[in-house]
């Protein structure tokens, strides 16, 4: 019988790996789980990829429509959505114990994919420290790389692994490993011209991003996205990033089909969590164009080095 973690008293956060084998070791953790939250009325909300959300639902029969269902795979495309999406779902239920599934890595996932989920499972610890509320993770041991799981036990301060609850000795501060991820993003083949923009050339950078973009097969509406997430990041440059930056656009294909779009500048980035967390409208706080970033973006790739600031965004063409 798999153990169900505690559920978190007055400030405490409890954020376990469910490391699982195969769907019935699957259902059996997240399904006692989610039957303990109910059990002590406390809001639910189950964001895995679609095959396992049906699978949990089926499984959890009457009790599905008192669960707040998500799609992983819609909501954390872009990793970097993952968390206001959880914290906002907390704070709806305000005074309560929230109960959370996230499942943000699964086998499919590409490798920048997996690196950036892996930075925000290291930050929602930081996110989310002293709140009462317990965000369980299902990790594929057997489909995924060994390496993920390992990175799992690192951003984990306790697991669950065939029926036992455990402490992580492998687990590491959260910005330590944030540090760990920002690797070297891999370069493109080919030239790929570069625009440099300085203070008064937001109009210009405007105008060379959509310019480019009618060149591509993205829709309209997303050429917009495209463009307005290029001008929040080179607003950022000028902003904090010494007043300058340089642009660089270019287009993959394959089964990763896409536009890319790479913002760097001399900056650092003095909050991790910035852009990751719903910026409130009454704060002074930053982070209101890296929020808007990662909504607009299927992926957004962030290092925060020694050389500078670094955006490269995704979009997906048809």
């Amino acid at each position: 019988m798999n153990t169900v973690p505690a559920p978190a008293g007055p400030g405490a956060f409890v954020h376990p790996a469910l490391l699982y084998r195969d769907l019935a070791e699957y259902l059996t953790g997240v399904g006692d789980f989610v039957r303990a939250a109910l059990s002590a009325d406390e809001p639910v909300l189950v964001a895995v990829p679609g095959p396992h959300l049906d699978a949990l639902r089926e499984s959890l029969g009457e009790s599905a429509p008192e669960i707040a269902w998500t799609d992983m795979t819609e909501l954390g495309r872009n990793p970097g959505r993952i968390l206001a999406a959880l914290q906002d779902f907390a704070d709806r239920h305000a005074g309560r114990a929230a109960r959370i599934v996230g499942e943000p890595i699964w086998p499919g996932r590409s490798p920048a994919e997996v690196l950036e989920a892996t930075r925000h499972e290291a930050l929602i610890n930081t996110a989310f420290a002293g709140r009462p509320a317990t965000i369980l993770c299902p990790y594929d041991v057997r489909g995924l790389a060994p390496a993920v799981v390992t990175d799992a036990r690192r951003t984990h301060p306790t697991l669950i692994d065939k029926g036992r609850d455990l402490l992580s000795p492998a687990y590491t501060d959260a910005l330590t490993v944030s540090a760990a991820c920002d690797r070297p993003l891999p370069e493109h083949d080919g030239d790929v011209p570069r625009l440099e923009y300085s203070h008064g050339g937001l109009a210009e950078v405007r105008e060379y991003a959509e310019d480019w973009a009618r060149g591509t097969s993205l829709s309209p509406a997303r050429r917009g996205d495209l463009v307005l997430a290029i001008s929040e990041g080179a607003a950022n440059s000028l902003s904090h990033g010494g007043g300058k930056g340089t642009l660089r656009l270019w287009t993959t294909a394959g089964a990763g089909a896409g536009v890319v779009a790479e913002i760097h500048d001399g900056g650092r980035l003095a909050d991790p969590l910035a852009g990751r967390r719903r910026p409130s409208l009454a704060s002074a706080e930053g982070g209101r164009g890296l929020w808007m970033i990662h909504q607009l973006c299927d992926l957004v790739e962030v290092r925060a080095t020694d050389s500078g600031f670094t955006l490269r965004l995704h979009m997906a063409t048809p």
